[in-house]
């Protein structure tokens, strides 16, 4: 392959690797890149290598991979046009620019194909996350008091809550200033589906919305929620899912959405008796990679 690596970001070659993930994503009903590597395509990030291959004459890109540092390890994703050996080419470049540590390997809607990728180079599944939706409006009974979050001022107690919560989660614990300033940057943000719900003087819980204004019809996501640790047991969790689906519906969405992990037993419960159901699964293929 005809392959350029990135160090730091490049416009035009940002334009077409959207354009790559626009058109699988399109033709394979699915998300081709996630979030934080689209981010990263304009704004670089921890680690970030940008793998891009090339059609003769560097007409359009067939592939991309994108590297970025995870924690103690790497986090990668990739995207490509053609046979399967594009993709198995596409992904041991990643690996190679990765260096040495633990990896894993993101796919949305994984096939029998990108299951075949991942095994001929090392890796294998470890864990699969759901994209779960279900028709809005809920129609669903809840109290819950409610107020918007504060830019500027609600970050610091915010954080404290979900790292609290999240202490257990690869992406969402963790976060710090950085994180969270990068996503109010978004231009999806909106603080008026940020949801805090607090007792006692205390943040017990949050639910924060997002909406894709890019699908059609346009989907509202329940981005993140959380409840205290110190809250959990009261079924505060219940009523901040349904407080999000109802600001989504008061937007005119007809559909709501979001991620759980796979084997989180206890919210895929709460999640079928709300009405959720499963759309499609997203999969991370890990292993302990040395670059060849």
């Amino acid at each position: 392959m005809d392959v350029t690596v990135l160090r730091s970001p490049d416009p035009v070659v940002a334009d077409a690797v959207r354009a790559l993930a626009a058109a699988v994503g399109g033709r394979e009903q699915r998300e081709a890149l996630r979030e934080d590597q689209r981010e990263a395509l304009v704004r670089g990030g921890p680690g970030w290598t940008g793998l891009v291959a090339w059609a003769p004459g560097r007409a359009r890109v067939t592939a991309y991979a994108g590297v970025l540092r995870d924690g103690a390890g790497w986090a990668i994703e990739y995207v490509h046009d053609g046979p399967a050996s594009t993709g198995v080419d596409i992904l041991r470049a990643a690996l190679d620019a990765a260096g040495d540590g633990p990896v894993q390997v993101w796919r949305s809607a994984p096939t029998l194909g990108s299951d075949a990728e991942a095994a001929r180079v090392g890796l294998k599944p470890t864990r699969d996350v759901l994209q779960i939706r279900r028709p809005l409006p809920a129609g669903l009974p809840w109290a819950l008091a409610v107020r918007t979050f504060v830019p500027g001022r609600d970050e610091p107690t915010w954080l404290e809550v979900n790292n609290r919560a999240f202490a257990w989660h690869p992406e969402q614990g963790g976060w710090d200033l950085d994180t969270i300033a990068s996503r109010e940057r978004e231009p999806w943000f909106d603080p008026s589906g940020f949801l805090l719900h607090e007792e006692g003087g205390r943040l017990a819980g949050f639910c924060w919305t997002k909406v894709h204004h890019d699908h059609d019809p346009p989907l509202g996501e329940i981005y993140v929620i959380a409840v205290d640790p110190d809250f959990t047991g009261r079924g505060l969790g219940r009523d901040l899912v349904l407080a999000g689906l109802d600001h989504l519906a008061g937007l005119g969405l007809t559909i709501g959405m979001l991620y759980v992990d796979g084997d989180n037993a206890t919210a895929r419960a709460l999640y079928d008796r709300l009405g959720f159901t499963l759309h499609h699964v997203d999969r991370v293929y890990g292993g302990d990679v040395t670059p060849s």
